[in-house]
């Protein structure tokens, strides 16, 4: 059990909790939510003892084992999977003391040794990781590669399957989506809700928290409320306590008015119909949006555009690459006022490749894109946060798209991005991801684009962020194409799904829980084809029943050994009472020392056939250990 009793945390003159208390009972799956500076991270960093708190305390047992994501990886030349092997800090630890043990020749700390190691079913160690790595989005053949030729993202992800493989009673996550695509966020939702342990986690991605949470812990106005639930579940308590104090649904019902009217005067042309079409939707996805949000500090809404050409883009039998690797082949494409598409597809499918080719920062190899005239991109990939300008502020960035504004009206657009007085005009350098990413979005707004391509928009963003982009995108007048590992970004926001998939970009005929089930049966396919991880757990199984008998020989032998040292104590105690040596106990003292030589001579023999056993084991493993690296 979890206990915070009366915390106090300040930070400088802030004070982040005062008197907070709550409880997490063992075992319990807890979401940890709050507007963005609140005190989360500064809550876990509690619990990893890397503050200290001003008043109050934490208590959790002491025999708990904790495990984190480290934000920093040593580039170190070690296999992948030897990096995430590392993670299991018992089964290291294990290993050095056997090494010693055997520099030393020590026999009985060895066989305690394979014990142990045996018991936690050490010999499935590189089955574990390559399973935790490969739902994580590596290939079988980055296993082997050395930790230092990834990438940030994918180093990030290698810190995770490391937390992920260590055997704890505790396990804390701050944001373990932001790094991944929506294939491996799926994977790690399935493994997180098995998790036999505690679990906190902060994630700005309701879809992910809603299958794996059952409690939220909300922190708000200094202190910790609890909420028994999912985080949809968190939404409508929020909501109820929050609808005593004001009208928190008369602004979705303004809205849901704006779009029946337009509904109503449009339905019937044909000109319209699409859009029209498009507001029906939206409007049934209207129960969607979070009447807790209800003191969102974020509140913006795209411009109308100023043109609105039908079609937007055309592409016809498109092909695209890099060099001689053709990525895609053959895209046949038509984006129109109200198109709203959401691209799925696996990792290094060519999703990021697609939106670079329809933003026009990658030429086709073959075929023909066509834009219409007066067409307007907005254009957002993650790339695009380096090429703020360090130095300036969100309000000279603002001022140079829109030189003849006044100063109070760019304040005031910020504003709705969360801009607020003094950081309108701080240096971008001294940003978090999420506040450059706010920036960017807030340039491409005031743009008017007709035709927005978004990848990956919601990293970096909280949960109040996403709902107003959410709310927002769902207004948009123009064509919209989305790449997201947000779910609900995807269903709120989008009409259509294509699929990305060896090298074809098609519509996908199905939802989101489609593509689920989709991608479990390609994983069945392959599996069936060459699955790594199955043939790891075969092997282990086939090294496991060819050493059961010399396991169970070594574990018969020990049995003998201290049988037989238990006997020879119990000897040389009977040997060491001085009475034993009167003339009259001569036949006692002839019997014990019969005993006691042939004792010494099982003992011996008992000895050697152990060291014999042993050594064939270990000779087994070794070799075992080899022919593993050589798969």
């Amino acid at each position: 059990m979890i206990v915070f009793s009366s915390l106090q945390i300040r930070r400088g003159t802030r004070v982040l909790l005062n008197n907070a208390t709550a409880t997490v009972n063992p075992g319990r799956k807890v979401g940890l939510i709050g507007k963005n500076g609140c005190g989360k991270s500064t809550l876990l960093a509690l619990l990893k003892n890397e503050i200290s708190a001003d008043g109050g305390n934490v208590t959790f047992p002491n025999n708990w084992a904790l495990t984190w994501v480290d934000q920093e990886t040593p580039a170190l030349d070690v296999p992948a999977v030897e990096y995430v092997i590392d993670g299991d800090r018992e089964f290291r630890q294990l290993q050095a003391q056997l090494q010693t043990a055997n520099e030393k020749n020590d026999g009985l700390a060895i066989a305690n040794l394979h014990g142990k190691l045996d018991t936690m079913q050490a010999w499935t160690i590189q089955a574990r990781a390559a399973s935790l790595l490969n739902g994580l989005g590596f290939s079988q053949q980055q296993l082997q590669q050395e930790v230092h030729t990834f990438s940030g993202g994918w180093r990030m992800r290698l810190n995770l399957a490391q937390a992920l493989i260590c055997r704890s009673d505790l396990l804390l996550l701050d944001e373990p989506t932001n790094h991944l695509d929506l294939d491996a966020v799926i994977w790690l939702e399935k493994w997180l809700k098995n998790y036999p342990g505690t679990l906190i986690l902060i994630s700005h991605d309701r879809d992910f928290l809603d299958p794996i949470i059952d409690e939220i812990l909300h922190i708000e106005q200094q202190t910790l409320y609890e909420y028994r639930g999912n985080y949809s579940s968190f939404e409508r308590q929020r909501a109820a306590k929050l609808s005593q104090q004001q009208s928190i649904y008369q602004h979705q019902q303004e809205k849901r008015a704006h779009l029946q009217n337009y509904i109503d005067r449009f339905r019937a042309k044909a000109s319209k119909a699409k859009q029209a079409q498009s507001r029906i939707k939206m409007l049934k996805r209207m129960e969607l949006i979070a009447p807790a949000h209800v003191d969102n500090p974020f509140h913006f809404n795209f411009f109308t555009p100023e043109n609105l050409p039908n079609p937007l883009l055309q592409m016809e039998k498109v092909s695209a690459g890099y060099g001689e690797r053709i990525i895609l082949q053959s895209i046949k494409l038509n984006l129109v006022p109200g198109s709203r598409i959401g691209l799925l597809g696996r990792n290094g499918a060519g999703k990021s490749t697609f939106i670079k080719l329809l933003a026009g920062s990658l030429t086709p190899q073959s075929g023909e894109i066509s834009l219409s005239r007066g067409i307007k991109l907005g254009y957002f990939a993650q790339h695009q946060l380096e090429y703020l300008r360090a130095d300036e502020s969100p309000l000279q960035h603002i001022n140079r798209l829109a030189p003849h504004e006044t100063e109070q009206r760019l304040r005031d657009y910020l504003a709705g991005f969360g801009f607020q007085r003094g950081q309108v005009i701080d240096p971008v350098a001294s940003f978090s991801g999420g506040e450059k990413a706010r920036l960017v979005l807030a340039l491409i707004v005031w743009q008017r684009p007709n035709l927005l391509l978004l990848d990956e928009p919601t990293n970096h963003l909280d949960l109040d962020m996403r709902q107003a982009l959410t709310e927002a995108l769902i207004d948009f007048e123009g064509a919209l194409v989305v790449v997201s590992h947000d779910r609900h970004l995807l269903r709120s926001t989008t009409d259509e799904l294509y699929l990305v998939h060896d090298g074809k970009v098609a519509p996908f005929a199905g939802d989101l829980d489609d593509y689920q089930q989709w991608l479990g049966d390609l994983q069945r396919q392959q599996t069936q084809q060459h699955n790594p991880i199955k043939g790891q757990k075969r092997r282990d199984a086939e090294f496991l029943s060819q050493s059961q008998p010399l396991r169970k020989q070594v574990t018969t032998l020990e049995q003998q050994l201290e049988k037989l040292n238990t006997e020879l104590t119990t000897i040389t105690e009977k040997l060491a009472d001085v009475t034993l040596y009167d003339m009259a106990r001569k036949t006692d003292l002839t019997l014990c020392l019969q005993q006691q030589t042939q004792a010494k001579i099982k003992l011996e023999k008992v000895e050697i056939d152990w060291l014999d056993a042993q050594e064939k084991l270990e000779l087994m493993t070794q070799k075992f250990a080899a022919e593993q690296k050589k798969v």
